[in-house]
């Protein structure tokens, strides 16, 4: 075919599916394979999957830690907005596919191929996210989507391909997973198998990164995150940098047991699917956020800011990170941000957090204005006025319901 590709920039963790594809592109489409393998802070050593792929003939291999760039330009931006979808999932996958689609375009273009290859289902959300960045990024790259095109109906398929290529299988990937596994500094993700069943509790063994509410300490902990411009920049008075102070927050919400969701949600492509999800230091940071944007942020503003949230969130769920009205969204919530300076106090415990303070040198809160003692700022006698002119319409109305005998 004319239309082949010739190099390809597989998403490549080294786990068996990918391994498989790794083969599979270069024994059924003939083609030269570098590899691309992101550190985002998804707790595994990743230079088994560079010898990994050394072993199957792979010349070009990108091993890269990108941790502090995913928290600094992709989560602390979604997290400005106090991001959530369908009110309480805060998008751990979602916002990890556009930073890896970037680079592998980037590394597309380093090493002239002409095509790159992800591993996600056809069923999932991950299939789209990708794609749409890619073609986002260069929309003239073709793209390879292995599970939409190879002829292999189950496991047991895989398998017998990674046997008869030598790929090693890993005793418990002979039969089926009991549930698959996504990870990153934000959060990790478990669906499949032993959790379909949304009727039944996930088992414990599935919580990889917090305790059980149950069993973490009896005493609270009380921590402080100091803000600049609305994204964290401290701990407890200790300037952390992006991906360091994620790592701190996940510690401390893991020893305590915050984070955990177990969730029903709509995917972008039509069917419903349950998630169970970690994200420790993302649940404390949130909780903060909103904290010190209580003291600083315009009732306005932040009235505003939540109508936009869920739309912003959709969009990143269902992939248009790179879409110009995530980015016209994204101007909006930062040009809020610009007095979201300070510091927030919060308690920890049991699979709570809570916020109990917050000071800020850009604080729209008065005292002087709402102390139930005697003032001398506030005339209370003015809000007469302003109640008789906000009663207007609705007074105007009932006396039309009245005369129309609607009331009666």
């Amino acid at each position: 075919m004319s239309d082949a590709p010739k190099k390809i920039v597989l998403a490549y963790s080294g786990g068996l599916d990918t391994s498989i594809i790794l083969k599979w592109l270069q024994t059924e489409l003939g083609a030269e394979v570098v590899v691309f393998t992101a550190d985002l802070g998804q707790g595994e050593e990743l230079e088994p999957a560079r010898k990994k792929a050394e072993q199957m003939g792979v010349k070009e291999i990108f091993v890269e830690d990108l941790r502090e760039e995913f928290v600094r330009d992709y989560v602390f931006p979604m997290f400005r907005a106090n991001t959530v979808y369908e009110g309480c999932y805060l998008l751990g996958t979602a916002i990890a596919r556009p930073l890896i689609a970037k680079r592998q375009i980037e590394i597309a273009r380093l090493t002239g191929a002409d095509a790159v290859c992800h591993g996600a289902t056809g069923k999932g959300n991950d299939q789209v996210r990708f794609e749409l960045a890619y073609l986002a990024r260069d929309p003239d790259i073709k793209i390879i989507s292995p599970w939409r095109q190879w002829e292999f109906g189950s496991r047991t398929d895989l398998i017998n391909f990674a046997e008869k290529h030598g790929i090693p299988v890993a005793a418990d990937k002979r039969g089926e997973a009991p549930f698959s596994v996504d990870a990153n500094l934000l959060h990790t993700s478990s669906e499949g198998k032993a959790l379909e069943d949304p009727a039944l509790e996930a088992p414990e063994f599935v919580y990889q990164r917090t305790a059980r509410p149950e069993d973490a300490p009896d005493k609270p902990q009380k921590i402080r995150i100091g803000f600049e411009q609305g994204d964290p920049v401290s701990v407890d008075g200790e300037i952390l940098s992006p991906a360091n102070l994620l790592t701190r927050l996940n510690e401390l919400g893991g020893i305590h047991g915050i984070g955990r969701l177990d969730l029903l949600e709509n995917r972008f492509i039509g069917m419903k699917s349950r998630g169970i999800y970690e994200t420790p230091g993302g649940t404390i940071l949130l909780a903060a956020h909103r904290g010190i944007e209580e003291i600083t942020l315009d009732g306005g503003a932040a009235h505003l800011k939540d109508e936009l949230m869920p739309r912003y969130a959709e969009l990143i769920y269902n992939g248009f990170w790179f879409s110009p009205e995530r980015e016209m969204l994204q101007a909006a919530i930062d040009r809020s941000q610009q007095m979201v300076n300070g510091e927030v106090t919060l308690k920890l415990y049991k699979g709570s957090v809570s916020v109990i303070g917050r000071t800020s040198p850009n604080s729209l809160y008065s005292l002087e204005h709402v102390t139930f003692e005697d003032d001398v700022v506030f005339d209370q006698s003015a809000a007469d006025g302003f109640i008789e002119l906000t009663a207007l319409r609705l007074r105007l109305l009932a006396a039309r319901d009245r005369s129309a005998g609607k009331n009666q």
